[in-house]
C-alpha cells in the first residue's frame, strides 16, 4: 500500500491540450479585444481604440503562444490505490492530494473546444474546503476510463467521504 506524499505526479496530460489551451486563449482574448474596440468606438475614442486593439492583439497572441506551453510542462496527474494527485498552474504551482476516502463525486466534462481535439476533463470533488481537483486535457477515452476507475476505487473505500 503506497503512502500519499506531496510529490510531482507521474502522468502528463495529452500533448493536444497545448493546442486546446491555445485556441481557448485566442477565442477568449479576441472576444475581449473586440469588446474593447466596440466600447472605444461607442465612446468616440477611435484613435485610442486602434491603439488599444493593437496592444490587446499583441498581448493575446503572446499569452496564447507562451502560457499553454508552460501549462503543459507543469500540469500532471496520477492515481494510485489510495489517492489522486494533481499538479496545476502556469505561474503559481499547486500540488494536491485527495485520498480515495475523501472522494465524493467524479465528473467527466467535454467543453466544445475540447471536443474538437478529442479531449476531456475529469473533476474529482472531495470534502475539502480547497475545492475540487481537476485534470484537464486528457484523451477522451483515458478520461472515461479514469472516471470509471476512480468511481470503483472510491466506492471500495470504507467511510462516507466527509
Amino acid at each position: 500500500m503506497d503512502r500519499p506524499s506531496l510529490r510531482e505526479p507521474r502522468e502528463r496530460v495529452s500533448p493536444r491540450a497545448r493546442l486546446m489551451w491555445q485556441l481557448s486563449n485566442l477565442v477568449e482574448g479576441l472576444l475581449t479585444v473586440a469588446v474593447l474596440a466596440v466600447a472605444a468606438a461607442v465612446w468616440d475614442a477611435v484613435d485610442l481604440a486602434w491603439w488599444m486593439v493593437g496592444l490587446g492583439l499583441l498581448a493575446v497572441t503572446a499569452y496564447a503562444a507562451v502560457v499553454p506551453q508552460w501549462r503543459y510542462l507543469v500540469h500532471r496527474w496520477e492515481v494510485t490505490e489510495t489517492a489522486v494527485y494533481t499538479q496545476t498552474g502556469w505561474w503559481a504551482r499547486e500540488r494536491r492530494i485527495a485520498p480515495m476516502s475523501r472522494i465524493q463525486t467524479v465528473d467527466y466534462v467535454e467543453s466544445p473546444i475540447a471536443r474538437l481535439f478529442g479531449l476531456a476533463s475529469v473533476t474529482v470533488t472531495t470534502a475539502s474546503a480547497a475545492g475540487a481537483l481537476q485534470i484537464a486535457g486528457l484523451e477522451r477515452d483515458r478520461a472515461q476510463a479514469l472516471v470509471d476507475d476512480l468511481t470503483l476505487k472510491a466506492d471500495a473505500v470504507e467511510g462516507d467521504a466527509t
